[in-house]
This record gives C-alpha cells, sequence and structure tokens, in this order.
C-alpha cells in the first residue's frame, strides 16, 4: 500500500473537479485558473462530491508490480498540488545579483540582461505571470510545474557562482561562498 496514495484530497469550497473516468482527465477549477491532468491506467481515480474528496486507488493484485505503488502516490500528489494550486497558487522568487544586470518586460517576453553580449529573451509561458521588482522577478501560476519549470530556466541562464555571489537565485537560496586564491605570502 502506498502511504502517500491511500491519502484523500479534501477539495475545499469555491473548486470545482470533474472525473472523467472514459478519458482518464480530472478536470480542476478554482479562482485562480483551470487545469487538467491525465492520470495513469493503474490507478482510479473518484470524486464524491458529498464528501468533497478526490480518492485514489488501485487494484491490491498489481500494487507491488513494477513503479505501480510510485505512481499511485504520484497521481495523489499531482491532484493536491493541482487543488492547491487553483484555491491558492504557486510564487517563486528569483534574485538578479550583478552590476547591471535586469530584467525588463519586453511584451510577452522577459529580457535579462546577465552580463553577456546580447540580451537573453525568454518566452513567458501563457499560465505564468510575471512581475518584476528592482532586481527581483516574482512568478505565479496555479500550476506548480510551469512556475517551478519556468525559474529553472530563467535561473540556468547565469547560475550563481561562489566566488563573487553573482548570478540568478532563488531568493531563499544560500550560496556557499568560497575563498579566492591568495598570491605572494
Amino acid at each position: 500500500m502506498s502511504r502517500i496514495g491511500r491519502k484523500i484530497v479534501t477539495v475545499p469550497a469555491g473548486v470545482k473537479v470533474q472525473v472523467n473516468a472514459s478519458t482518464r482527465v480530472v478536470d480542476v477549477q478554482g479562482p485562480k485558473g483551470k487545469l487538467a491532468f491525465t492520470y495513469r491506467p493503474e490507478v482510479s481515480v473518484s470524486y464524491s462530491e458529498a464528501d468533497k474528496a478526490i480518492k485514489c486507488d488501485m487494484d491490491p493484485a498489481i500494487v507491488e508490480l513494477g513503479n505501480n505503488k510510485a505512481y499511485w502516490g504520484t497521481t495523489r500528489s499531482l491532484l493536491n498540488g493541482m487543488v492547491l494550486g487553483v484555491q491558492k497558487g504557486f510564487e517563486k522568487k528569483l534574485e538578479i545579483v550583478g552590476v547591471g544586470w535586469s530584467a525588463r518586460m519586453q511584451g510577452k517576453k522577459l529580457v535579462l540582461a546577465l552580463g553577456y553580449a546580447n540580451p537573453i529573451e525568454l518566452a513567458i509561458p501563457s499560465d505564468v505571470a510575471v512581475n518584476i521588482n528592482g532586481s527581483f522577478l516574482e512568478l505565479s501560476s496555479p500550476s506548480k510545474q510551469s512556475v517551478g519549470a519556468f525559474a529553472s530556466h530563467i535561473r540556468s541562464k547565469r547560475k550563481p557562482e561562489p566566488y563573487n555571489g553573482k548570478g540568478v537565485k532563488y531568493s531563499d537560496e544560500v550560496i556557499q561562498r568560497k575563498q579566492g586564491k591568495a598570491f605572494g605570502s
């Protein structure tokens, strides 16, 4: 039995859930947006309107075969993240550290000046909202995967380096600083 998969996902007020068993699609809609997810055929998902709860289940005969237990727990975790996302949303904050380094919006693109000869232009995903506040970037979305993937993509353009601490880093990330070479004695 999957300990995570057995847990029931409670659905708060203001969030609507539809489960289509024939196409294996779960639609979740709330104040922050709408998300859809296609779950694996090994897992069965049901929604109880009376209990306001989503339940993931699996046939006990196939639980121990292959990765089925992992599929069960992953499906439940993704559904829980969808419910939280459409209710509250997810947010990531990035900080740009470097003299003259900046970020600006240009239509549907994010333009980063990170010390390279040319600026870096990144297309912003349709479900991610970007807010620039000085040297801080605030990304928000109902989808945890979208906001995390876009934040990681931005960070990959200039990862923080340990000697001067320059680069794009998460706001809560701590950079372990290194001592440079010492010349002379």
